[in-house]
C-alpha cells in the first residue's frame, strides 16, 4: 500500500495561478477568505502567554485527534512534528511517535508504532526540517537536468511560466515548489527502486513535509549506519557486491544516488539497506553524472577497503559507465519508429 498525501487535490475553485500553488501546498487556504475570517487581535497578558506555552510543550496536548506521542519533543519541535505527521495518524498508518532515531541538518527520522492495518510493528517517518533551518545551497549540481516535480509526481513544464518565475525569484511559493520537488524525488526514487528489487526501504506514504517507510531495526535499537560497523571478513565481499548491484539498478533506472557512502547505508542482521535519495541525479541530462557516480563508487570502495575488500574504483566506474551506455544503445535499438523516424 502506497499513499500520497496530495493525490485528492481539487482544483475546481482555483484560477490558474492558485491551482499551481495548490499543487505544491495543498493545505493552503484562500488568503483573502482567511483575512475576512480573522478575528481582531487582542494582546495577550503574561498569564495567557504562559498557559499557551505550557499547552505547546505538554505531550498530553498532542493526544487530540488521535495524535499520540510517547516521544517528548522540544517546544519548537512539537509543532513541526504535529504538522508533518498528523495526516499519517488520520489515515491510520501510524498510532504513536516513539523515538527519534536519526537527527540531521536536513531531516530527522522517527520510529513510529505502525497502525495494525499496515501489518507492520514499526514504521520510520523521515521528517524534513523547516526550510529556514535547512541548507540546500549545494544542490544545483544534483538538480541539473532534473524536472521539477509536483506533489503527485507530475512534471512541471517550462511553459508553466508562473511556477518557473516563482522558482527563479525564490519567492515563498517558489521555495515551496523547490521543497516539494526535492522531497518527491526522494519518495518516487525510493518507490521505483523498491519495485525493481533494490535494497531500499519500502515507501508507504508521503506528506507535505515527511516520508513514511518501513523501519529497519527493532524496539531496542534502530539499524546502525554501515560506517559504524566493523564487518567480518567473510561478509564484507558479499555486501560490497550487493552495493554494486544496487548502483547498477539505479543506472538501469537512469539515475545515480548522488550522496552514496557508508553513512547512507544501514546494516541490520547481515544485510544492507540504502537510504537518503533526495539528491538523485539524472544520468542522461546531468553533465556531472559521471563525476557523481565516480564519487559514490570511490566512497564505497574506500569503506570496504578498510574491511579487507580489494577493488579498483576507477575500473568499476568505467565498467558501469560502459554498461549504462550499452544499455541505452540497446533500448534505442529496441524502440519502434514511425515512417518519419519518430519514436512510437
Amino acid at each position: 500500500m502506497v499513499t500520497n498525501r496530495f493525490s485528492d487535490t481539487n482544483y475546481d475553485d482555483f484560477d490558474k495561478y492558485e491551482a499551481f500553488e495548490e499543487q505544491f501546498n495543498p493545505i493552503r487556504a484562500d488568503r483573502q477568505a482567511r483575512k475576512k475570517r480573522r478575528p481582531k487581535q487582542v494582546p495577550l497578558n503574561i498569564e495567557m502567554k504562559e498557559k499557551l506555552v505550557e499547552e505547546v510543550i505538554d505531550p498530553e496536548a498532542l493526544l487530540q485527534d488521535g495524535f499520540r506521542m510517547t516521544y517528548q519533543p522540544s517546544k519548537h519541535e512539537s509543532g513541526w512534528l504535529r504538522g508533518s505527521l498528523q495526516w499519517f495518524f488520520d489515515e491510520k498508518l501510524i498510532s504513536d511517535v516513539q523515538a527519534v532515531v536519526k537527527g540531521g541538518k536536513e531531516a530527522s527520522v522517527y520510529r513510529c508504532a505502525a497502525h495494525e492495518s499496515t501489518g507492520e510493528d514499526f514504521l520510520a517517518a523521515k521528517v524534513y526540517r523547516p526550510r529556514i533551518f535547512r541548507s540546500l545551497s549545494n544542490d544545483a549540481m544534483y538538480k541539473q537536468g532534473r524536472a521539477v516535480l509536483t506533489a503527485d509526481g507530475e512534471t512541471v513544464h517550462e511553459n508553466q511560466d508562473r511556477v518557473m518565475r516563482a522558482l527563479g525569484k525564490k519567492s515563498a511559493f517558489g521555495q515551496q515548489v523547490a521543497h516539494t520537488s526535492w522531497l518527491m524525488y526522494e519518495y518516487f526514487s525510493m518507490q521505483k527502486l523498491y519495485d525493481a528489487g533494490a535494497s531500499v526501504p519500502k515507501p508507504y506514504a508521503n506528506g507535505e513535509n515527511a516520508i513514511l517507510m518501513n523501519y529497519i531495526g527493532d524496539e531496542a535499537m534502530a539499524a546502525p549506519l554501515l560506517s559504524e560497523v566493523r564487518l567480518d571478513r567473510d561478509e564484507a565481499q558479499p555486501l560490497f557486491d550487493e552495493v554494486m548491484r544496487n548502483i547498477r539498478l539505479m543506472l538501469d533506472l537512469g539515475f545515480v544516488h548522488g550522496d552514496l557512502s557508508a553513512y547512507n547505508i544501514l546494516y541490520w542482521e547481515g544485510e544492507i539497506t540504502i537510504i537518503d535519495f533526495p539528491q538523485v541525479s539524472d544520468v542522461d541530462n546531468n553533465s556531472q553524472a559521471q563525476f557523481i557516480l565516480k564519487r559514490d563508487v570511490t566512497r564505497i570502495c574506500e569503506y570496504f577497503e578498510r574491511q579487507g575488500v580489494r577493488s579498483d574504483p576507477r575500473r568499476i566506474v568505467g565498467d558501469l559507465w560502459d554498461y549504462y551506455g550499452a544499455a541505452q544503445r540497446q533500448k534505442l535499438f529496441d524502440m519502434s519508429f514511425d515512417d518519419e523516424g519518430n519514436p512510437l
